[in-house]
């Protein structure tokens, strides 16, 4: 049988200035109806939030840190913040593989989730799902990373 690990154990793993960030979202999402689920990875526990049965984020642990990663399957529904996130969170998105299946089908796995498209800094995107909103936690970063999941949150109820 598989050990079963808690969102508490997460976070005592996430480092000192983290962790009430991580706390008061995880609140808030919870308290939007999201389920978590933790698990242990080789570079440490990954943390996912769903709703409807659909993960809408997750944490992971890198070398370099805490990176939320945001499933923004709505993304066109809140896409002005886009226009708000400071100059490393939106090189983060342009550097994000392009959407194979999203230029052309036949060139991915068909089973693989299609990507997003969407306008960032009056540039169109289409970019990968699984590395398009890859973001590591930094102070600057923070404030950007819950506002765009609330808004993913809020638009997956």
């Amino acid at each position: 049988m598989s050990e079963k690990y808690t969102f508490h154990d997460f976070l005592n793993a996430v480092d000192a200035e983290n962790q009430k960030f991580v706390s008061d979202l995880h609140n808030e999402l919870t308290g939007l109806g999201c389920k978590i689920e933790v698990k242990l990875a080789k570079s440490g526990y990954v943390v996912s939030y769903s709703l409807n049965k659909k993960t809408i984020a997750n944490y992971v642990f890198r070398k370099k840190g805490l990176i939320a990663r945001i499933y923004a399957n709505h993304i066109v529904q809140y896409m002005e913040i886009l226009d708000t996130l400071p100059d490393g969170m939106v090189r983060t998105i342009q550097e994000a593989p392009v959407c194979k299946r999203l230029v052309d089908p036949s060139t991915c796995n068909q089973r693989c989730s299609m990507g997003y498209d969407f306008i960032l800094k009056g540039e169109r995107m289409q970019k990968c799902r699984n590395g398009a909103f890859m973001f590591l936690l930094s102070e600057e970063n923070k404030p950007f990373i819950k506002a765009l999941l609330l808004n993913e949150a809020k638009a997956s109820v």
